[in-house]
């Protein structure tokens, strides 16, 4: 059985793009998915591990300890080199996986799913700078006000799936 996922490339670049923002999110919510659409030939996979519910429920907890650093300043910079590939990294995971429990080609998951972290790294980057910049609100407001845009679409592509 595979996953029915209607729209594979959208929810992968939508979770893409939250890797770019939060980068334990995109594997986050994929886990979360898998985990209540298990597939007996999906586990076979290398990557069968994303549908265990406790993968699921360390990968939650995981969010929740980024959300905290992510406010205090000693924390880099999204855009610094580790962080990027980090945020590659985890939309590629969550691309591959979910491509590949829909039955589509693993590989594009990871083209569609890294890309679009890439992107919104540094597309969320600029965007929160400049906010706090023209509005002079405090940035760990405008990351907690960040987190709550990841938190509802990562509400809206659990719902998708």
């Amino acid at each position: 059985m595979h996953v029915k996922i209607s729209e594979p490339f959208w929810q992968v670049a939508g979770l893409g793009v939250l890797a770019g923002m939060r980068t334990t999110s995109a594997p986050t919510i994929a886990s979360h998915i898998l985990s209540h659409h298990q597939s007996r030939r999906f586990s076979k996979s290398p990557l069968g591990f994303m549908q265990s519910d406790r993968i699921a429920t360390a990968l939650k907890i995981f969010a929740i300890g980024e959300l905290i650093a992510d406010k205090l300043p000693s924390t880099p910079n999204r855009v610094n080199s580790f962080a990027l590939v980090a945020r590659c990294l985890s939309g590629a995971l969550a691309g591959a996986s979910i491509y590949k429990a829909s039955g589509n080609n693993t590989f594009t998951g990871v083209l569609v799913g890294s890309s679009a972290a890439l992107v919104s790294t540094f597309g969320s980057y600029l965007l929160r700078k400049s906010i706090v910049r023209k509005t002079h609100v405090l940035d760990p407001l405008i990351g907690a006000l960040e987190d709550s845009l990841v938190f509802g679409a990562s509400v809206e592509i659990v719902k998708s799936a």
